[in-house]
């Protein structure tokens, strides 16, 4: 079992994490998860902290001579804006964020106490978690994509689109979408919503390819892969919404039309030829695409600031203003790539097992002779 621990404040020293559960013999390229991290600092609309943060990865145990060997690995990323202890106190609570909930349930009169640890900081080491699962992913044949669906009330058209080409467009997106007219009409509504000290939230799609049949179970309520992973979604800062193939537009549906035809042919044993059910069934994977799309609110902090209530004074005041962005969406996309990496994998290892890549590859050989046998 895959087991991961993160710690860490906005504006602290570092961003740390210890992961156990990896497999010895993994080669860990950290140019890889420094690669992730870079993304995820990029896209259209992002905040004057991306400029000056350069996150870097440092691998503090569990690494030898560039391979892991077994034991719990700890990650590091140094934080260059690590000002905490003379930062001002926050005594305004910011409509949409953890501020008052935060200093209610932990008895913190500093709103700060809350913010550093609640802000989407903390996703760095998910990210580099998520790109060490990626390299893991990799030795059997799994990639995972992200594009923007849409962002402030534009939606993209990519219906049609293979893998290869969504990948492709939306890497040259300022917005990581894969429709270039939709991508400029985005950029155009960021900065509107910049100019008026406003926010934008947004939709986008994660796409795992090449995951075997039969990952998570139908057994119990916590082994269900689209639960498992929708919960690792939703805990990305802002996710307000999580669905899998058609998602919502199934309920408007007959069964007939909802539901994907099962096919058999000798070299490709059983398949569909529509994707509905976004590569779940019954708590598993069913051998096709997993798509997910998730559903990210504007973010709360404003630069023309909601109303609130000072929390000493309990009078009606603006909200706090923190250094924040006009749009995450891209980066969540890269997030929620990172997050659903760490459950694929977790589902890999719960399957197949072994304390090393090389039993763990026996394993899954093993297993996808038994399904072609079928």
């Amino acid at each position: 079992m895959l087991r991961y621990l993160t710690s860490g404040e906005s504006h602290g020293k570092c961003m740390l994490t210890i992961v156990d559960g990896m497999p010895a013999g993994l080669n860990v390229d950290k140019s890889i998860i420094d690669d992730e991290l870079a993304k995820r600092m990029l896209g259209y609309g992002r905040g004057k902290r991306m400029k000056i943060e350069s996150d870097r990865i440092e691998v503090l145990s569990g690494v030898r001579n560039g391979k892991t060997i077994g034991s719990p690995i700890s990650l590091l990323v140094k934080n260059i804006d690590h000002s905490i202890d003379s930062l001002p106190k926050v005594y305004e609570p910011r409509p949409g964020h953890a501020d008052l909930s935060g200093a209610l349930k932990y008895n913190l009169n500093d709103i700060r106490d809350v913010l550093e640890r609640a802000s989407a900081r903390e996703t760095v080491s998910r990210v580099a978690i998520g790109a060490l699962c990626r390299i893991l992913l990799a030795q059997f044949g799994v990639k995972i994509i992200s594009h923007v669906v849409a962002i402030g009330g534009v939606v993209s058209k990519t219906k049609g689109l293979s893998l290869d080409k969504i990948s492709a467009i939306s890497a040259k997106s300022p917005v990581t979408c894969a429709d270039m007219k939709a991508s400029a009409d985005m950029r155009r509504e960021i900065d509107k919503a910049a100019r008026s000290g406003d926010t934008l939230g947004g939709v986008f799609e994660v796409i795992i390819h090449g995951v075997p049949q039969g990952l998570g179970s139908y057994s119990q309520w916590d082994r269900r892969i689209d639960a498992n992973l929708a919960r690792a979604i939703m805990s990305i800062h802002a996710i307000k919404g999580v669905s899998f193939g058609i998602g919502f537009e199934s309920a408007a549906l007959k069964g007939s039309l909802a539901h994907d035809e099962i096919f058999y042919g000798k070299s490709k044993g059983f398949y569909r030829k529509t994707n509905n059910a976004g590569g779940v069934e019954g708590g598993m994977t069913n051998g096709e695409d997993i798509v997910i799309r998730s559903a990210m609110k504007p973010i709360s902090t404003l630069r023309k600031p909601l109303s609130t209530v000072d929390i000493r004074t309990k009078k009606r005041v603006k909200a706090a203003v923190e250094r924040s962005d006009i749009c995450a969406v891209p980066a969540a996309a890269v997030i929620g790539e990172a997050v659903s990496a760490i459950e694929i994998a977790n589902a890999m290892l719960d399957k197949f097992g072994g304390d090393s890549l090389t039993e763990m590859r026996r394993n899954y050989e093993g297993y996808m002779s038994q399904v072609k046998r079928f």
